[in-house]
């Protein structure tokens, strides 16, 4: 199959976004909106409990915030890099838009969903530098949400283009050290 070409704006166009969508799930817009939603729980809830009720104030230190921040960084590149491989073939929606193609270059090297493990890995930075136990929590719920998003999107891949089993067999799903994000492309049925 042909990559997608780089086409200024057309990576926002064809979504086909529309309330009755949201209202049907349609194209999976309930898994979109439990996206946003739980994306933006994590960038405005503040760190609950404290670190210092949990008696680790002292982690709360530069090296900590270093290291969160670097994951936060390190997620937005692997955003950015998936989001201009992606192209044309954009879609928020676990639904691929029409005419879009597959595409193998960039992240997708590396594992069948990079955007999904992109805002995990800046999830992660986010619970790092606030030492939150709401944030392990929402971390956790982001993953059960992009994994539910993810195998959607792939029985829709699967239904359009058999030979997508086949491009991405071997290739891991989103984390493969993380456990239930990683799984294996089942073959569609004749």
């Amino acid at each position: 199959m042909p990559e997608p070409q780089a086409d200024g704006f057309a990576a926002f166009k064809g979504w086909n976004l529309h309330w009755r969508g949201l209202l049907t799930n349609q194209q999976g817009e309930w898994w979109l909106a439990l996206q946003v939603a739980l994306i933006l729980a994590v960038m405005v809830l503040p760190g609950w409990p404290k670190p210092a009720a949990l008696a680790l104030s002292s982690l709360h230190t530069w090296p900590v915030q270093v290291l969160g921040s670097g994951l936060l960084v390190a997620g937005l590149g692997l955003a950015g890099g998936a989001f201009f491989s992606l192209g044309a073939s954009l879609s928020p929606l676990p639904d691929p838009k029409p005419g879009s193609v597959v595409v193998r270059s960039g992240p997708y090297r590396l594992c069948r969903h990079p955007m999904y493990l992109a805002v995990l890995i800046c999830a992660a930075g986010v619970m790092v530098m606030r030492l939150s136990g709401v944030h392990v929590v929402l971390l956790i719920l982001m993953a059960l949400t992009l994994r539910g998003k993810a195998r959607r999107e792939e029985k829709a891949l699967l239904a359009r283009d058999p030979a997508y089993a086949e491009a991405f067999q071997h290739s891991w799903a989103i984390a493969p050290w993380i456990p239930g994000l990683n799984w294996p492309l089942k073959q569609p049925s004749s």
